[in-house]
């Protein structure tokens, strides 16, 4: 083996290697979105090669609005799904989508484009109004 192919094939491992990192393995920063003063917890999420913020934090009970800013005209992005809600929306290329929720019951809810490939999550958490340790309080 040459020096040219030792260096191409130690490329390509350290790039493999560092997809896997970047797709499976690095942590995702959580955005907690506030309850505005109109009793609506309201994200904006920029769609362009990915969800921006991916992952959001919302209270239980309270409705939750989403605005999509889809970015590109990629086909992969034209839809966002809610596979668990029974939801799904149509994302015009560079205009806003808002996408109105109301989830009760805490937990993970992901949302993805059609073909999968582009996900993000919604973490639902019980409200300190509703939960026990307020009541104890």
């Amino acid at each position: 083996m040459t020096i040219d192919q030792i260096l191409v094939i130690v490329g390509g491992l350290g790039l493999a290697a560092w997809v896997a990192w970047y797709f499976w393995f690095s942590e995702k920063k959580a955005v907690k979105v506030q309850l505005a003063e109109s009793g609506i917890q309201e994200a904006v999420i920029k769609v362009q090669g990915g969800y921006t913020p991916d992952v959001l934090i919302f209270e239980a009970g309270k409705p939750i609005k989403l605005n999509f800013i889809r970015e590109e005209t990629a086909g992969c992005t034209e839809e966002v799904i809610f596979s668990d809600l029974n939801i799904s929306a149509t994302l015009t290329p560079f205009k806003t989508i808002p996408v109105e929720l109301k989830i009760d019951k805490p937990g993970e809810y992901d949302f993805h484009c059609r073909m999968g490939m582009v996900k993000g999550k919604l973490i639902i958490q019980q409200s300190l109004e509703n939960s026990d340790l307020k009541k104890s309080l």
